[in-house]
């Protein structure tokens, strides 16, 4: 009979606003086994397990590990009773060493106790880095591994100071398919122990099949079903997130491609430190196209979209939208020229979260004349109007216009986002993960979205660490490898995911003269 090993009974949070994240959310969990945790974007999970790391106090509940009520206050509490936390985002050091990251707030002294002892640290690394099979290079920089190696990483760190109960929160948002294989590899091989336990959460539902025991749905705040993995397909865990069916499978008519809007030109860039991130890559956009970019994380992907938006400056070749070059421009000359941008850090570059719903969605447009009154006042009423439409349009889940974008879940501030620039009458659109991090039903509407907007005649450039998002909402696709085009693939419905994953890695490569193909006049 199988031993719980994790009970969260009853939870519920509330936060100072009022804002109910969990309401008597109970989950369960069995030792030895790998438990998903789904549910759309603003469902609770992240608070959950905020609450059992000791980042949040609920106000009601209790906590029972090992049979045994605890009572969690704060992270290091939560390690001492054997839980640890791998955030979606890497918590490391780049410039230290794997051994160092490892080590970091337990760091071996040296008989002196002055200094620290490197060669015990490296010990360490190699001990647990063997003892789970999850090997790595205690002497590299975090800045020179790969994503595998640095996930990894953020494994041992939990592992080497006791977890037993391991949260993974989209272990495998950066991964190719046969990174990801390797790792639930490792995975599988952690709890065959029957010592350890893994909380997943992925909003990838062919990850949790492929993966996971049981699973646990939270909707609105609220724990809404369980049940076992091999009992239930994709679509009937999608319905018991959302509440609906969502169809996971793009629909769409093949491409009418015409004119190009977008097209780059022998495009050279280099970082900060002088490494060449992009190297003499050629490519163009045409209306009526989608033209996904795929590839592992960090070939240049984020140093194109920084480029054609105008977040950087490049070394040599020029980018050119309608016929017109964005060298020297502002970021507002190149979105008046027709071009619209969903940034891949959403709070950063995508809201100002402080600001209103209605701020956001007008911050490309108020000081048009159209939104301006003959006394060159802004026309509220106009706005109102418009914000109020684009909200109801764009499916905002917001108590009013007026309400801070930072108080929304991440697929409604994504919709803000996606409102704006998908409203502002754009040729080409450039969707930087424009679905990372968001719920199954955000992610089905924004898709297809993209898809309408390619239909109207517009040009959209999709850069996606997500392949099945690339291959679904993609009629043709490059391949970012070694910092060029490793390949270009003209209809993107005949291309596999595992194959895509061999460009990726480097295992196969196209000609140039193949390559070349993606340039058109």
């Amino acid at each position: 009979m199988a031993q719980e090993v994790l009970l969260m009974d009853k939870i519920t949070k509330v936060y100072a606003n009022g804002f109910v994240a969990n309401q008597d959310v109970t989950l369960s969990v069995n030792k030895g086994e790998i438990h998903a945790l789904v549910g759309e974007n603003g469902a609770g999970k992240t608070t959950l397990m905020k609450v059992l790391f000791g980042i949040e106090q609920p106000e009601g509940g209790r906590i029972v590990i090992d049979g045994k009520e605890v009572q969690i206050h704060n992270p290091l509490e939560a390690i001492q009773y054997g839980v640890g936390m791998v955030h979606q985002h890497f918590m490391q050091v780049p410039s230290l060493t794997v051994a160092e990251n490892m080590v970091l707030g337990m760091e071996p002294k040296s008989k002196s106790k002055i200094f620290l002892d490197k060669a015990e640290m490296i010990r360490m690394t190699e001990e647990v880095s063997k003892k789970y099979n999850l090997i790595v290079d205690p002497t590299l920089k975090i800045e020179d591994c790969s994503v595998v190696a640095k996930q990894k990483v953020e494994i041992l760190k939990a592992l080497i100071r006791g977890a037993k109960i391991l949260i993974l929160d989209e272990p495998t948002a950066v991964l190719t398919p046969q990174e990801t294989d390797e790792l639930f590899v490792e995975l599988k091989n952690l709890v065959a122990d029957g010592e350890h336990t893994i909380v997943f959460i992925s909003h990838k539902l062919h990850e949790v099949k492929a993966l996971c025991d049981r699973l646990t749905v939270l909707r609105l705040g609220k724990s809404v079903g369980k049940a076992n993995v091999a009992d239930v397909t994709e679509a009937d865990i999608s319905r018991m997130m959302v509440g609906r069916d969502v169809i996971l499978e793009i629909d769409k008519e093949p491409a009418q491609p015409k004119e190009t809007v977008l097209k780059v030109e022998h495009l050279t860039i280099h970082n900060d430190f002088g490494k060449t991130m992009l190297n003499d890559v050629n490519f163009s956009v045409r209306k009526g196209e989608i033209l996904g970019v795929a590839g592992v994380e960090g070939n240049g992907q984020m140093e194109l979209a920084e480029a054609i938006s105008g977040l950087r400056t490049f070394n040599h070749g020029d980018i050119k939208i309608n016929n017109t070059s964005i060298k020297g421009k502002t970021v507002r000359q190149i979105r008046e020229l027709g071009f619209s941008h969903i940034n891949e850090d959403r709070m950063t570059y995508g809201v100002a979260d402080k600001a209103s719903v209605k701020n956001n969605i007008m911050a490309d447009r108020y000081y048009k004349k159209e939104y301006l009154t003959r006394h060159g006042l802004l026309d509220h009423k106009k706005i109102d109007a418009e914000v109020d439409e684009l909200i109801k349009k764009f499916l905002v889940k917001t108590e009013t216009r007026d309400e801070q974008v930072k108080m929304l879940s991440g697929g409604n501030i994504q919709k803000v986002v996606v409102a704006r620039e998908f409203s502002s009458d754009p040729d080409i659109i450039l969707a930087d993960q424009p679905t990372r991090g968001i719920d199954v039903g955000a992610t089905e509407f924004i898709r297809n979205q993209l898809v309408a907007l390619r239909d109207e005649g517009k040009a959209v450039l999709l850069i996606s660490a997500d392949l099945n998002e690339v291959l679904e909402v993609s009629d043709s696709i490059i391949v970012l490898n070694n910092n060029e085009i490793a390949a270009y693939i003209e209809d993107a419905s005949k291309l596999e995911e595992y194959e895509l994953g061999e460009y990726m890695l480097g295992v196969k490569q196209m000609t140039a003269e193949e390559v070349a193909k993606v340039v058109h006049d």
